[in-house]
């Protein structure tokens, strides 16, 4: 199977665009990051020219990135192809693609490419080639690890070539989920309850943390006892409880959300303060130094 490599190179080159593509990066805790793609299905992206930034501390890894060709990935690295692969002059052939350094970070020598790793921003360049394993219209490009808690954001590089499609027309690319990003360090591995990605959606609260409040998911919202008996679950409790009664996440403020004793939302509204919390607080109403303190 002959491999014509300079197609890439062609589809580096942009025209108008057609189809629309969204980019996400989502913490996925100790500072490690995943970096997605998705498309609509008029057409294939062929390659990504993205940088990657952080407001503090540096991008020091990247990882989980397919690699080679006919791998329904994204695994041509145009910025450092020429650098690391062989391509065999009488097959066209690539016999050997786990070549030490070959990875989607651009060189920070490279035209308009940024730091690379142990920076605050790296350049990567990711396309594809194959016969019959296409890439998917959506999936992970990669992830990346940051050194700190940071704000991270993700843009296309116009001198490497932005985002490209199939018939070398440039995507419309939708950035809003891949921009400012907070990043945190520490606190997702200090959750250890059992709705990580709730937890996540709802901002990543401290009052779900059990090492903050161990109470929170027997009722206990604001952490603290009432009265000579110690009540964890009281009126100040209730009176968070009635303040969010019945309203979705956008309309909760402070800590309002650690009234969603269950941690879910309930019915078609998604209401995060419901009747399922209410049941919860009232099994464990004014009890004397109770509930446990052993929330997840």
């Amino acid at each position: 199977m002959r491999k014509t490599f300079f197609v890439l190179a062609v589809a580096m080159l942009t025209t108008p665009m057609w189809a629309a593509v969204t980019i996400t990066a989502t913490d996925l805790g100790e500072g490690v990051v995943a970096i997605d793609y998705s498309s609509d299905e008029t057409m294939l992206v062929r390659a990504f020219a993205l940088d990657i930034t952080v407001d503090a501390g540096t991008i020091d890894a990247i990882s989980d990135f397919a690699v080679g060709d006919d791998n329904n990935g994204y695994g041509i690295f145009p910025a450092n192809f020429s650098r690391y692969i062989t391509v065999d002059p009488a097959t066209g052939e690539v016999s050997d693609w786990s070549v030490a350094g070959y990875s989607p970070v651009a060189d920070g020598n490279d035209p308009g490419a940024l730091g690379g790793l142990g920076t605050n921003g790296i350049t990567i360049e990711m396309g594809s080639l194959y016969d019959t394993k296409a890439p998917a219209t959506q999936g992970r490009l990669c992830t990346i690890t940051c050194s700190e808690t940071c704000l991270l954001t993700v843009t296309t590089n116009a001198t490497r070539g932005n985002v490209v499609l199939e018939d070398a027309s440039e995507a419309a690319v939708d950035l809003t989920g891949a921009t400012n990003v907070q990043i945190t360090i520490g606190a997702t591995t200090s959750y250890t309850g059992p709705q990580m990605d709730e937890w996540i959606a709802v901002g990543k609260p401290d009052c779900w943390r059990a090492s903050i409040n161990p109470r929170q998911c027997h009722g206990d919202a604001d952490g603290t006892s009432q009265g000579a008996n110690k009540y964890w679950v009281s009126t100040n409790d209730l009176d968070i409880l009635i303040a969010v009664w019945n309203k979705p996440l956008e309309l909760l403020t402070g800590n309002q959300i650690c009234a969603d004793f269950d941690h879910l939302p309930q019915g078609e509204n998604k209401y995060r303060v419901s009747t399922n919390d209410l049941d919860i607080l009232i099994a464990n109403w004014q009890l004397a130094d109770a509930p446990a303190p052993d929330c997840p």
